[in-house]
């Protein structure tokens, strides 16, 4: 009984925390565009797409939580508890820090700097972790 519930609460942290992370990172974001918008508003297509970057990681926690979705939690809770919050960790701190560097990015832009694809590229480190995070879940299973 107790492997069942560990399982079932690690799933639920897994796609739980992905979600929160996501839901902080693409808001963080969000603040920054909207105060750039103000400053430069006809950057507005750039401020939405490095706003939406952060919103990755709750899709790698939810992908993760359908493949964990059938296993046998009876047998191996533990184990499955402890990729669940591994995974939901990893994404929920991942989304939260690349909210952060896209924010720096949008205030570099509405700056007048050309700093997008540069933004980009330092926003694709930290999820480079929540894709490993994912594949490793995928591996145990």
């Amino acid at each position: 009984m107790l492997n069942l519930v560990l399982g079932y609460l690690g799933l639920g942290l897994m796609l739980a925390l992905a979600g929160i992370g996501s839901s902080i990172g693409t808001t963080i974001a969000g603040n920054a565009a909207e105060g750039a918008l103000k400053k430069s508003p006809e950057n507005s297509s750039t401020y939405m797409i490095l706003s939406a970057l952060p919103a990755t990681q709750g899709l790698y926690g939810f992908l993760a939580f359908i493949l964990w979705l059938g296993k046998d939690f009876a047998a191996n809770g533990v184990m499955y508890f402890g990729v669940g919050v591994s995974v939901g960790l990893v994404c929920m701190i991942s989304a939260i820090r690349q909210g952060q560097v896209c924010a720096n990015g949008i205030i570099g832009v509405s700056q007048g700097h050309n700093v997008m694809t540069n933004t980009m590229i330092y926003a694709a480190l930290p999820e480079f972790y929540a894709i490993l995070a994912l594949i490793a879940s995928i591996m145990l299973g």
